[in-house]
């Protein structure tokens, strides 16, 4: 326990001497030893169910698929009985993190002390006696369900008070943080936990007796690790992403970081057009992808020293092609697709790569290329200097209806009078000294570039004044701008 801040160690310490005192009464009163066993048992069988070989890693890890059984001892049993069961399975469950000693001994405390609370509870509001004493039972539905309702909350407050603790002393979460983190991440799934801990009781006083009661689990085990799965595929998927995003930042080093701000940018429009969150995050997914062509231009176009031919232009162009070539085959991404391949496409028909028009161009592709276009004039690189976020803002309402969706416009203007919005620097800068006549605008004194540089925007930050509307940042707007050969250098 040397590994474990003093003050965790204290309260760890602690919790096992108030489980001892909550348990330690069981043998001195008359207790269904029977029943004590056979749910221990169950209990400890469950949590070793993990380590089996034919569950393999897709059995369901800490996910309290097993509560039930502990659920079903708090209504069945006497409070220090109940206690008693959650014992042999914690501290024998699987550790997946060292030191695995305390670990294991917080564990056992904190479900004995939940277990005991949840009976307190429910006896104190008549849980046994409309279950129904003796066998077989005669539950009085629906008011049996307050009392075990009662007894449900009462767990979860338990572990999410006891969770929140070990957290504030182990790990120096605030408090009031930590408390509210557990209870609302728990709330949910020990309620459903609950209702199945009651069935297990009513069917274990039932003519049908304790084996009736072992088939609740069977469809909790099944549906704990369906959700185990999803997470893992989850997993999965950001893991994919997170490697194309690298990829493309490595390749091209002047818009380091400006994905993950599009995808941001993006879910902030989604979710003031109302969107479900199944579409959200498939959105956020398109704009951090919306630049993944570019891993199939040549790098010397991407880092190119000065302005853009024709013909290397129209190679760049081509970037949303590969980016739909690259992604076609990943079907998690759904409408996230269409977005890479369209999202340089402009409302009066003058984008690329197909021209389309106006309701033409998908809507998540609308949606990105705001997005895109807005991180674009706010970020600073070494070829330029942000915008502030009013111009930003006032340049796409310019260009709304011509190159960009009004609507989308509106919904970003909207999300960001709710929300900050900071320039962001996507490329290292040597020092420069500040200089007055800068004071006022957004960006940092070091990151201002000189006169001269000042000259050089990317084309997605030209003025405002110019008759045309902006480009979104991508290789074929953004190298239409003369780039320096070396940060802080022009040519």
């Amino acid at each position: 326990m040397r590994s474990v801040p003093p003050r965790a160690r204290l309260l760890i310490v602690c919790a096992a001497f108030g489980a001892v005192g909550c348990v330690l009464p069981t043998f001195s009163q008359p207790t269904p030893w029977t029943a004590v066993v056979l749910l221990a048992t169950l209990y400890a069988g469950c949590e070793q169910a993990v380590r089996c070989r034919f569950a393999g890693e897709s059995a369901p890890q800490r996910l309290g698929a097993f509560f039930p059984v502990l659920l079903a001892g708090v209504f069945l049993l006497p409070p220090g009985a109940a206690g008693l069961i959650a014992l042999p399975g914690a501290l024998l469950a699987p550790v997946e993190r060292r030191p695995a000693g305390p670990r294991r001994l917080w564990r056992a405390a904190q479900l004995s002390m939940a277990c005991w609370a949840g009976a307190t509870v429910y006896r104190a509001l008549g849980g046994c006696t409309l279950l129904g004493a003796g066998a077989p039972a005669q539950p009085h539905f629906p008011h049996a369900l307050l009392p075990a309702g009662a007894a449900a909350l009462t767990f979860c407050l338990t572990l999410a008070a006891l969770d929140g603790g070990i957290l504030a002393t182990a790990e120096r979460v605030p408090l009031r943080t930590a408390w509210r983190d557990q209870l609302l991440r728990s709330l949910v799934p020990i309620a459903a936990h609950g209702l199945a801990g009651l069935m297990m009781a009513v069917l274990w006083r039932s003519p049908y007796g304790p084996v009736a009661a072992l088939l609740v689990l069977l469809p909790m085990y099944i549906s704990c690790w369906g959700f185990a799965q999803y997470h893992r595929e989850r997993a999965a998927h950001q893991a994919t992403i997170r490697a194309l995003v690298q990829a493309v930042d490595i390749k091209d080093e002047y818009t380091r970081g400006h994905s993950e701000r599009v995808g941001r940018a993006a879910e902030l429009i989604a979710r003031e057009l109302g969107m479900p969150d199944e579409r959200v995050e498939v959105l956020r997914f398109a704009g951090i992808l919306h630049d993944v062509g570019k891993l199939g231009v040549p790098t010397r176009l991407l880092r190119k020293d000065g302005r853009l031919t024709p013909e290397e232009r129209r190679v760049i162009e081509l970037h949303p092609e590969y980016g739909h070539e690259m992604v076609r085959g990943i079907g998690f991404l759904g409408e996230a697709r269409s977005a890479i391949l369209h999202h340089h496409e402009r409302l009066d028909g003058s984008g690329y790569p197909y021209g389309l028009v106006g309701r033409q161009i998908p809507e998540f592709a609308r949606v990105v290329a705001v997005a895109d276009a807005f991180d674009a004039m706010t970020s600073t690189r070494c070829y330029q200097r942000a915008r502030p976020v009013e111009d930003a803002v006032a340049e796409l309402k310019r260009c709304a209806g011509q190159q960009f969706d009004p609507r989308m416009v509106r919904a970003l203007v909207r999300a960001l009078d709710r929300h900050s919005w900071y320039p962001a620097v996507t490329a290292d800068q040597p020092h420069r000294p500040h200089r007055p006549q800068d004071s006022g605008r957004n960006v940092p004194p070091s990151q201002r570039p000189s006169p001269r540089e000042s000259a050089t925007t990317d084309s997605a930050t030209a003025d405002s004044a110019t008759s045309e509307c902006p480009t979104s940042d991508n290789a074929a707007a953004s190298d239409s701008a003369v780039r320096p050969s070396r940060p802080g250098a022009v040519r």
